[in-house]
């Protein structure tokens, strides 16, 4: 922290601020005239200034225009026992920050000194999220110089100034998680929770207890109170990941929360207040899933409201260079060469981010520095629509055996990644953990 720099011609006043700040832990330093304030500020720098008005020699406000001129981002408070409503508006409108009337509480002083810091924060929050805004080639965590990005960015930039409930749309592997905590993480409730829930992973029998909590009795085992994902979160935000595998059931309750901004814990009947921002992600599409009826037209009316959609890889092959910098650096790997970044740039990564992610981390463990063609995996391109045909033998065979094995394949094929396994499979995440459990693998 820089010190605060006190300006006025009484030392025994100067001593009496600094210590009152120095007991809030801010650094002060004293001069007891204006010139010796210029001397110090030609070879230190403050974020404030605290300067009496009249003072033998150069007096505050002169002062005060000369920092201003020189310094144009610190503040500065005039303290004065002659006060009047002219020298308080000449004061401010020469750039003052704040005006003390003498004598003064120190606690007034310390209140007013934080209020310049957290404005100060604020200030210098906004500029680094406009700057990051425009940035080309990242936001937060986000990588990607392609106009399809810019395009995301502009809608993190508005979802994120904004407390409307958010839904991101896009393949798996493109990132949702990613910029919903982007979101939360730019807006004011960024110093609250962010807590994300994968809706397809979860049970059905168990996601209403995760999202709304129970009481103690509510079901067998409930031995006490517990606390859901909206209450722990509240004042924050929540990731409602796949919403599109949520039962119709839970969604009337999903339904409810949106409108009502109250929920109730399983076998409780006192409606509990929350303010939790809701954001939601899917891979699928949801207006089709409400024209078929696996989906509540009125929920995704409510989930619809700022739509973002993320571009798959395959859309913003441009990125792909700065992604592969951006992963070869987390590995400690030098470089790739041409001929392995072509074999990258010509893959259509069904897995999108998240399979390169892999296919890099991979590519780091085998290479000695430099990636080479021969340390990235055989790509393939595989028609997901290819009709499979097998003959069941005279004997019959077992299909518990024969579907445990077709999900051991589609797990290595998709690096252990469940998501790009069950979309091999052509089904759901849920039900490919339902047989991955039920199957023992």
């Amino acid at each position: 922290m820089k010190p605060i720099l006190i300006v006025d011609n009484e030392e025994k006043f100067c001593k009496v601020v600094k210590a009152a700040l120095e007991l809030e832990d801010y650094l002060a330093q004293y001069v007891l005239s204006a010139e010796e304030a210029e001397s110090w500020l030609s070879k230190n720098s403050t974020d404030l200034v605290l300067s009496d008005l009249r003072m033998e020699g150069m007096d505050g406000l002169e002062l005060l225009k000369r920092i201003k001129s020189r310094f144009p981002n610190t503040e500065l408070i005039i303290m004065t026992a002659f006060a009047s409503q002219k020298t308080a508006i000449a004061a401010l409108k020469n750039g003052a920050s704040d005006y003390l009337i003498k004598p003064f509480e120190m606690v007034e002083l310390i209140l007013r000194i934080k209020r310049i810091y957290l404005q100060k924060k604020l200030q210098e929050e906004n500029r680094s999220l406009r700057s990051r805004i425009n940035e080309p080639l990242a936001f937060f965590k986000l990588i990607g110089r392609s106009e399809s990005m810019r395009k995301v960015y502009q809608l993190l930039q508005k979802a994120a100034e904004n407390e409307t409930t958010v839904l991101i749309l896009g393949e798996s592997g493109t990132g949702k998680e990613l910029v919903a905590e982007t979101i939360h993480y730019h807006s004011l409730r960024k110093n609250n929770r962010f807590l994300a829930i994968n809706c397809a992973a979860v049970p059905e029998n168990l996601l209403e207890s995760e999202l709304f909590g129970y009481e103690k009795g509510a079901f067998t085992g409930a031995i006490q109170k517990r606390l859901g994902k909206f209450e722990i979160a509240s004042e924050g935000t929540i990731l409602l990941d796949e919403i599109g595998d949520m039962s119709l059931t839970t969604q009337a309750k999903l339904l409810r929360v949106l409108q009502n901004k109250e929920i109730f814990r399983l076998g409780g009947n006192e409606k509990i207040k929350i303010n939790t921002r809701v954001i939601a992600s899917t891979h699928r599409d949801l207006e089709q899933m409400v024209q078929s009826g696996s989906f509540r037209q009125d929920l995704f009316y409510r989930l619809n409201v700022f739509p973002i959609l993320l571009p798959p890889l395959r859309e913003r092959k441009e990125d792909i260079p700065e992604l592969v910098n951006h992963f070869m650096k987390q590995y400690a790997t030098i470089g790739i060469d041409q001929e392995a970044l072509a074999s990258l740039m010509d893959y259509e990564w069904p897995g999108n981010v998240r399979e390169l992610h892999n296919v890099i981390e991979r590519a780091a463990i085998m290479a000695d520095k430099i990636i080479t063609i021969q340390d990235l995996p055989p790509f393939k391109s595989e028609d997901k629509l290819a009709t499979f045909q097998y003959k069941i033998p005279e004997q019959g065979f077992q299909l518990d055996l024969f579907e445990k094995f077709l999900i051991e394949q589609a797990l290595h094929k998709a690096n252990g990644n469940k998501t790009r396994a069950a979309d091999i499979l052509g089904i759901t995440r849920r039900r490919l953990y339902s047989m991955m459990k039920s199957l023992d693998i």
